[in-house]
């Protein structure tokens, strides 16, 4: 096992690599990791991350509340928004919060990402929708931002940034880049008189190499309807809204209630060949 010296190096690497590359300014963004349940490791407010040594980094409990840190540091404000990411997503182990340039200019513009124009970020990404805007430091950005964490490991804050989550740091910081890569593609390929996506089938194509793969998080790939669509790109990032032409009863017992704390149940057998067999009947007519 990795001791925690060990994790604030590797949060400290990771936040240069995020100021290198240009997704943070001064001292926007911040870091965390999960011990265990009730210990965390975080970066903290007033610096920049591309400065940071091991002592920088603070440790805190499930409420956010200080257990460590060092005299001159204090935990990052908006660790309220890690807090929500762990207590609802049980298998995140590293959440990430940064302002990549591209991916900034979609949420600032109020536009997700959910294009299918490349297999990497159909893979990887499955679309990125947009957290409705919450005043930073407050508990407006996690309580807008909890109907996502049962659909997605990835999200754009409206006018804010980015913020991304794993099973660990390096995994929750690869997301970022992916993010910031797929927005930069979608914007400059829109200078060129616009991208070139992908139909269903091939999505489907992609959502099965991802199966294959057996990659973790939540992804449209697992199971994702929408709107008739037997794919969440181009939802707009409402992936858990009812599917129109099937009963409000079938979707809750695929989500698992309405209540999002419980909405990452495993639908049964049965639950996704009925769905499956409505929409295509939806999509044949």
């Amino acid at each position: 096992m990795v001791n925690e010296y060990e994790i604030k190096k590797q949060i400290c690497e990771i936040g240069k690599r995020i100021y290198n590359r240009n997704m943070v300014a001064a001292n926007d963004g911040n870091i965390s990791v999960k011990l265990n349940d009730h210990e965390f490791l975080c970066t903290p407010t007033g610096v920049s991350k591309g400065f940071m040594t091991p002592d920088y980094i603070c440790k805190v409990d499930e409420n956010g509340q200080v257990i460590q840190a060092n005299k001159g540091f204090r935990p990052s404000s908006e660790i309220k928004m890690h807090m929500r990411v762990y207590k609802l997503r049980p298998d995140v182990g590293s959440v990430v919060h940064a302002h990549p340039v591209y991916a900034t200019s979609f949420a600032i513009a109020g536009i997700p990402l959910t294009q299918p124009i490349m297999p990497e970020a159909v893979i990887a990404l499955g679309c990125v929708p947009i957290a409705e805007y919450g005043t930073p430091s407050t508990m407006e950005i996690p309580d807008r931002l909890e109907k996502y964490l049962p659909y997605y490991d990835a999200v754009l804050l409206e006018s804010h940034g980015a913020l991304t989550w794993g099973q660990d740091l390096l995994t929750a910081y690869m997301k970022m880049e992916s993010v910031e890569f797929y927005a930069q593609l979608l914007y400059q390929s829109k200078q060129l008189g616009g991208p070139k996506e992908f139909d269903a089938a091939t999505v489907q194509k992609l959502y099965e190499i991802r199966r294959q793969m057996g990659l973790p998080g939540k992804h449209p790939a697992d199971l994702c309807l929408n709107k008739g669509k037997a794919n969440c790109h181009n939802c707009g990032g409402a992936c858990h809204t009812e599917v129109p032409g099937l009963p409000k009863n079938l979707m809750s017992s695929v989500h698992g209630s309405t209540d999002m704390r419980v909405a990452d149940r495993e639908p049964s057998p049965e639950t996704v060949a009925e769905i499956t067999r409505r929409v295509l009947e939806m999509l044949n007519k």
